[in-house]
């Protein structure tokens, strides 16, 4: 098989939007590292040493909008039984994890560049007041909110209290991938509950803001994976802004730290607290107020563009 292939072999699956980014961030920085030179004329998916000839649609995007060209996702039906061999092939066998900060940060610089470029996406030049863009992506179903009136509600009033703050509520299930990239690139404050679309907080510029929220249950039993989104946060260079766990909800008839009440907390909906969360969303909306303010003067002092992610 002539030219570059990509093999990604490794136990995360390529539908979820986190776990497939996981998968393929380290061919982007692979990319990067050869200045962008090489474009692979295929990929080669394995999940748990089993071929997949599917990429999810928002992840499908996202490498077609890095790498300039639809995706060639290999199914091996033109080769009648032997081996398949390649004249150029880079395999990875691990996600993101082993790479650095500085790496990552590199690797999200070029996908956000990229991804808004595909998307023909122009931002609006902020020269004089601040506009503050707070999105709220909700979830239907398993984590999302008991009462999202009260809760939309409770965002609203503190975003109107702040000059030049915008208020958002949008869905991740009937938005299209340019959708959602539009989206966060004019979101400075993301509120969302937990859940794949958070992955989306990379599209948002550099310093965005994320405030998390979960259901009950979740800090004892869900263990380390529930941090991914402040892992995420700190590797797209974001400022996670905490989480606020539920403490109400359905009981489990075990102790609560048996691991078998995680099947009732892992999908259950989300509750609020209207002063924690007022408190919380006014300390969050001043530090973004006063950065962006900050960030306009810098730029009217010293208006040179700075080079691009994509260069």
């Amino acid at each position: 098989m002539k030219g570059l292939t990509f093999v990604s072999y490794n136990h995360y699956n390529y539908d979820n939007i986190w776990h497939g980014l996981s998968a393929v961030v380290p061919f982007v920085a692979w990319h990067i590292k050869n200045k962008c030179a090489s474009r692979p004329v295929r990929w080669v998916l394995y999940h748990w040493g089993e071929l997949r000839t599917t990429m999810g649609p928002w992840l499908s995007s996202l490498m077609e909008a890095t790498f300039g060209e639809p995706l060639n996702i290999e199914k091996f039906d033109r080769i009648e039984g032997g081996p398949a061999c390649f004249e150029q092939a880079v395999v990875m066998r691990h996600n993101e994890g082993g790479m650095s900060r500085e790496k990552r940060l590199q690797v999200y610089d070029l996908l956000r560049c990229k991804a808004r470029i595909f998307c023909n996406i122009s931002l609006v030049n902020e020269n004089g007041f601040p506009v503050i863009g707070m999105t709220m992506f909700m979830r239907t179903g398993p984590r999302s909110f008991k009462n999202e009136y009260a809760v939309i509600g409770i965002f609203r009033n503190a975003c109107r209290k702040v000059d030049g703050c915008k208020l958002i509520v949008a869905y991740a299930n009937n938005l299209t991938f340019c959708q959602q990239v539009k989206l966060m690139s004019r979101t400075d404050v993301l509120v969302s509950p937990h859940g794949a679309q958070l992955t989306n907080m990379f599209f948002m510029d550099r310093n965005s803001s994320v405030m998390e929220f979960f259901p009950k249950g979740w800090l004892k039993l869900a263990g380390i994976g529930q941090y991914v989104y402040h892992w995420i946060a700190s590797w797209s260079g974001m400022n996670h802004r905490g989480a606020w766990r539920d403490t109400g909800g359905d009981r489990c008839p075990f102790p609560e730290d048996d691991r078998r009440c995680m099947s009732i907390y892992k999908n259950a909906r989300i509750g609020y607290n209207e002063s924690y969360f007022s408190e919380w969303a006014r300390n969050v909306l001043s530090d973004v107020k006063l950065r962006k303010a900050q960030d306009i003067s810098k730029k009217n002092r010293n208006p040179v563009s700075s080079s691009s992610a994509c260069s």
